[in-house]
């Protein structure tokens, strides 16, 4: 049965009263359908990713910028400092497209130079000069060969353009033997936590949007009527199928003791 609010002057205005306590008793009828939710979703995260996402290997590399100023035997902290803010500019330069050039050439890549930007990330170090340049690739021989001669073109970029004294290797690049991305983990639990949250929402929007009455408190809060007295139809429907269970048995009965 539904009802209509206009029928009850108290309810015209279109605000709606939310009962927590109603609310969360329907949340916890409901959370075996939450629960399975979570777990279908995590499940389908798991599985997606195994089977959609290709695994990338990350190989890193450092170098270090050795200024002019760092061969003589006095260095000062402004030089430091100019030699840190250096290497923004030397960051800039190793995504540059010369230096991808140049990496695509000696390697003999297929590949486009702005799809090669996007396998590199650079970082430095915190009031340092050490630059990490990371490449990330299906092949972890490739991201540790890429890695090596991007840091060996930006270092010929480096001594020609800014006029550096000498770019030292701190590390070559690593082989990678897990891939660093994706984490399986990480989305089979956002999986199943966006499992939660949709099930948990579509219940709640359910319950709001529902404005049917169900018990008296019903009739008397929307409707402003009081119930006198409530029939079980359930019940009652129960016990009118085995009266007519029963009728039945009898008329049968009847029957046969009128052919005998």
């Amino acid at each position: 049965m539904s009802y209509d609010k206009m029928t009850n002057p108290e309810f015209d205005n279109d605000e709606i009263t939310i009962d927590l306590t109603e609310l969360f008793m329907v949340l916890w009828s409901e959370i075996h359908i939450i629960l399975l939710s979570g777990i279908l979703m995590a499940l389908l995260a798991f599985v997606g990713t195994k089977l959609f996402i290709t695994p990338l290997y990350t190989s890193t590399t450092q170098m270090y910028v050795l200024t002019k100023q760092d061969s003589n035997s006095s260095v000062t902290y402004s030089d430091l400092q100019t030699g840190t803010q250096l290497t923004k500019d030397y960051m800039v330069l190793i995504k540059s497209r010369p230096v991808l050039e140049q990496v695509i050439s000696v390697l003999n890549l297929d590949i486009e130079v702005e799809k090669l930007a996007d396998m590199i990330s650079v970082e430095t170090e915190t009031d340092t000069r050490v630059l990490n340049i990371s490449v990330k690739n299906e092949d972890p021989r490739v991201a540790k060969e890429i890695a090596d001669a991007v840091r060996e073109a930006v270092g010929i970029q480096i001594t020609e353009i800014m006029d550096a004294e000498a770019v030292n290797t701190v590390q070559e690049g690593n082989l990678a033997t897990a891939p660093s991305s994706p984490s399986v983990m990480k989305n089979v639990l956002i999986g199943g936590i966006l499992g939660l949250i949709v099930s948990i929402g579509i219940i709640v929007l359910i319950f709001v949007l529902d404005d049917t009455v169900k018990t008296p408190d019903d009739v008397e809060q929307y409707l402003g009527l009081n119930v006198l007295t409530s029939i079980p139809l359930h019940a009652g429907t129960e016990k009118a199928k085995k009266s007519k269970k029963v009728r039945g048995k009898t008329a049968k009965k009847l029957m046969r003791n009128m052919k005998k």
